[in-house]
């Protein structure tokens, strides 16, 4: 069992920042690649984001490429995710994931974190 608690969501202006964190216990955190994902009110969870299991390979969103970025620190068992240039259309709970690859597919990660709302106002 891997178990993921998320933190760092909060209220923020358009054109601001957030850094979410991902923390990660159980089994051995650097054998899962790890997943950001979100869901809006009244739509599908999307995928925002992944990270390889050694972090060397990263994959994201169209919607948030060049604005977010994905890092681990396998030392500290964690998962990060910088939001930079947020818009109003970022609002969503994010949640973090764990599974064996770095891929977009929610089918993938046999591991959720309880999610963490990001709001951002315009």
């Amino acid at each position: 069992q891997v178990q993921l608690v998320e933190s760092g969501g909060g209220l923020v202006q358009a054109g601001g920042s957030l850094r979410l964190s991902c923390a990660a216990s159980g089994r051995t955190f650097s054998n899962y690649a790890m997943g950001w994902f979100r869901q809006a009110p009244g739509k599908e969870r999307e995928f925002v984001a992944a990270i390889s299991r050694s972090g060397g390979s990263t994959d994201y969103a169209d919607s948030v490429k060049g604005r977010f970025l994905i890092s681990r620190g396998n030392a500290k068992n964690t998962v990060y995710l910088q939001m930079n240039s947020l818009k109003p259309e970022d609002t969503a709970v994010y949640y973090c994931a764990a599974g064996p690859l770095a891929v977009a597919a929610s089918a993938n990660y046999g591991y959720w974190g309880q999610g963490t709302q990001v709001t951002v106002s315009s």
